[in-house]
């Protein structure tokens, strides 16, 4: 399916998609969710601000595929891999930062109950 001026459906569905994770990202550094740091923001930014780039304009994969010494236009099957494995790694660090804060919790309540145990008797 071919847009107006060439513009491939591919490259609209990663440049909202990457501007919606921004956009997340943004959000969740404002209100301080989920231990979003300065850091973090950054790397969102550039890693999916990257991405809308490149889909939005393809030939700078073929100058750095040059500049590497890749050959052939495997670009769009290295963007997809590239998105999807980062989605993994994001979701799993996502995930570990989540379980770290329910032990750190737990832990503190439960010596709390043997504090409070140890000051009645």
């Amino acid at each position: 399916m071919n847009f107006p001026a060439n513009i491939q459906l591919y490259q609209i569905v990663i440049v909202i998609f990457s501007s919606i994770m921004i956009y997340q990202g943004f959000r969740k550094y404002i209100t301080q969710e989920s231990g979003q740091t300065l850091y973090k923001l950054t790397t969102r930014i550039i890693v999916w601000g990257g991405m809308a780039l490149v889909a939005t304009f393809p030939k700078i994969t073929n100058l750095v595929a040059g500049f590497i010494g890749i050959e052939g236009n495997i670009n769009a099957v290295i963007l997809i891999g590239f998105l999807l494995i980062f989605l993994m790694i994001f979701k799993l660090l996502s995930a570990i930062e989540r379980l770290e804060q329910n032990i750190s919790e737990l832990t503190r309540k439960d010596s709390l109950k043997k504090i409070n145990n140890i000051t009645k008797k």
